[in-house]
């Protein structure tokens, strides 16, 4: 496969589909950015609709993410490409699992886990660069998500 596909490409492949966040990794600038903002309607849906699943369902969406990621990677002959965010995904809905539902804290919850996840602090940043294949991809992120989840929880307890 190509190593940067294009959306045609990814129609063909599901499981590039889904590593590049439904077409939301192909953007130009900031593709991470694009794939925590496909997670919010993902995020949306599972806590309007399916509350009672959401820890299967994001438990569901890690696990398998390594799978995918890894996959993905494999094909693109590229470790942790760019376009692949299906990690970001993740990410963004293990930020949110321990808050309210509020545009607030979805707003506040993308902020942070952006911020963690492209300053990378430690031990994100060392976890980025050591470990490998589709655990490593999805690692860092998750590690990222805790953090930003840590700080939106701390700001939602401190202001109810």
């Amino acid at each position: 496969m190509n190593k940067n596909p294009s959306f045609k490409q990814l129609l063909r492949n599901p499981v590039q589909m889904l590593a590049f966040g439904f077409g939301s990794g192909l953007a130009k600038k900031a593709p991470g950015t694009m794939g925590t903002l496909a997670a919010v309607p993902i995020y949306y849906v599972v806590v309007t609709f399916l509350a009672d699943y959401y820890l299967p369902i994001l438990l569901l969406v890690c696990v398998v993410g390594v799978w995918i990621c890894g996959q993905a990677a494999k094909e693109l002959g590229v470790h942790d490409h760019g376009g692949i965010v299906w990690d970001e995904i993740a990410g963004y809905l293990l930020t949110m699992y321990w808050v309210g539902f509020g545009w607030q804290n979805m707003l506040l919850g993308f902020i942070l886990f952006r911020v963690f996840d492209i300053l990378k602090p430690w031990p994100i940043n060392w976890i980025d660069e050591k470990v490998g294949g589709g655990f490593g991809i999805m690692l860092d992120d998750l590690i990222a998500a805790l953090m930003a989840a840590v700080c939106l929880y701390g700001y939602t307890s401190n202001i109810a």
